[in-house]
């Protein structure tokens, strides 16, 4: 258990990238994080990143059910209860692969890591938030500039961002009668090492490749715990972050 004014976090992907800077800024906000990803060394490194701060790292394939029930049974185990779900586990699969020639095996991967993952994570937060006392919480799902504007090349990355889009919206509803409140913030060109190609340069719809702006993850995380530290009364129901001159309004 934990002290009881601290929140509770179950924080995906939270072994790099966006995770790992929504982690350590709620960590350091004073939230308890439990921490989830596929390698226990990446999270040990999170957790290191704020020294004495309540965490609890669990390796999860957040694609496997199994998984994902085991992952927030330790985090009740542990603090005793899940006040925000920050769904962020994801993958952008094979890049610059047309449709036609893009394996059904990697198209698989990255719907059973985006949606379906998204899905077994919320459903398991919305079976913890619905039993627990208070009753209630949060989840806030990681979509995408890309639930909103494809890119070249990127048809299941596009095709689970904008379904992850329909899953906030049907979540939203269904928890109202519980206290539950879901919402989703689509992020465009935070600097992290999936991004690293877009400064460089990155295909435009056009057919150029031209480098991209980008922006510091710290922004996005900051974002996301004003999200987090709202009353269950308020919702940001979609929220969009994203660097202010990157090709978006206008891509095309």
């Amino acid at each position: 258990m934990t002290d009881r004014n601290s929140k509770i976090a179950v924080v995906t992907g939270a072994g790099s990238g966006i995770g790992r800077a929504v982690a350590v800024e709620l960590l350091r906000a004073g939230w308890s994080v439990v921490l989830a990803g596929r390698r226990a060394e990446p999270l040990a490194e999170t957790a290191e990143l704020v020294p004495g701060a309540a965490t609890l790292a669990v390796p999860a394939d957040v694609s496997r059910p199994q998984d994902v029930d085991a992952l927030f049974s330790a985090a009740v185990e542990r603090f005793g209860r899940v006040d925000l779900l920050f769904n962020n586990a994801g993958t952008f699969g094979p890049g610059g692969v047309p449709v036609e020639e893009l394996p059904y095996d990697a198209w698989r991967h990255v719907v059973d890591t985006n949606l379906n993952g998204a899905f077994l994570c919320a459903q398991a937060a919305y079976r913890r938030m619905k039993e627990q006392d208070p009753q209630g919480g949060r989840i806030i799902n990681n979509g995408s500039i890309s639930a909103h504007a494809p890119r070249p090349h990127s048809v299941a990355y596009t095709a689970t961002k904008h379904a992850l889009t329909g899953l906030t919206k049907s979540l939203s509803l269904d928890g109202r009668p519980y206290g539950i409140a879901v919402g989703q913030i689509d992020i465009g060109n935070a600097a992290t090492d999936m991004t690293t190609r877009m400064q460089t340069g990155a295909l435009q719809a056009n057919g150029e490749v031209t480098p991209e702006p980008v922006m510091d993850v710290a922004d996005v995380a900051r974002s996301v715990r004003h999200m987090a530290e709202l009353p269950l009364e308020a919702n940001v129901q979609f929220a969009t972050v994203l660097a202010t001159t990157m090709p978006y309004i206008g891509r095309g």
